[in-house]
């Protein structure tokens, strides 16, 4: 199963203040880790919202939005991709990761769909489909 890490911005994060130098070593070994575990998939840290943009939806009606975005505690700084047997694997390879921010931080584990959860909404020309584009993807 694939699953999304998704490292929580903080003050810190969102003020566009980079880690020091000790931090950055513990994430590029731990990151060292997951790779040699056949975990990670993808994996990158993120700019301050205050460089990014949302597009709100309404209809046919797009409106986009400059950062920075309120409530820091729900945005994101950084994420992974793994694949994992299970949650389980996830939580426990997370338990091992160095606080990513000086200071308290969270970090959250969302479960990636996969074809075979939208059951008969995936039909086979859908899946021929979705294997096709992975396929591009994978070959860039």
């Amino acid at each position: 199963m694939r699953v999304m890490v998704l490292v929580k911005a903080t003050k810190d994060s969102e003020a566009g203040l980079m880690p020091p130098v000790e931090l950055l070593e513990a994430m590029s070994k731990f990151n060292e880790e997951l790779v040699d575990a056949g975990l990670m998939l993808a994996g990158e840290g993120l700019h301050p919202s205050s460089k990014g943009k949302r597009i709100a939806f309404d209809g046919a009606a797009r409106t986009v939005i400059d950062g920075p975005f309120s409530e820091t505690g729900e945005l994101v700084a950084g994420f992974w991709i793994w694949q994992v047997k299970d949650m389980d694997e996830a939580v426990a390879w997370v338990k091992r990761c160095p606080n990513p921010m000086p200071g308290p931080s969270e970090i959250e584990i969302r479960r990636i769909y996969e074809a075979a959860d939208f059951g008969e909404a995936m039909t086979p020309e859908l899946k021929e489909q979705e294997d096709r584009l992975r396929d591009r993807i994978a070959g860039q």
